[in-house]
């Protein structure tokens, strides 16, 4: 990882990005020698993958099923 002062991460931020999509490589940005920000490469993720909260959840009916006339209720 390297530091790199506000000032020169914007001067050059085209080549910083260039170096972290093709090498991986991490910057830290810094004012007054404080880390600020950290530009890290993306992590992709798979988009089909279930959140583990959601395989806990369970439906106790059929969603698919319809519905007769009284569980719909009149329509006016």
């Amino acid at each position: 990882m390297e530091n790199i002062n506000i000032h020169e991460a914007k001067t050059k931020l085209s080549a910083m990005l260039m170096e972290v999509e093709q090498k991986g490589k991490t910057f830290l940005i810094c004012r007054n020698g404080k880390p600020v920000a950290e530009l890290v490469p993306h992590a992709k993720s798979d988009r089909l993958t279930y959140h583990p909260v959601l395989s806990k959840i369970k439906i106790k009916y059929d969603p698919t099923e319809e519905l007769s006339n009284d569980e719909w209720g009149e329509i006016e």
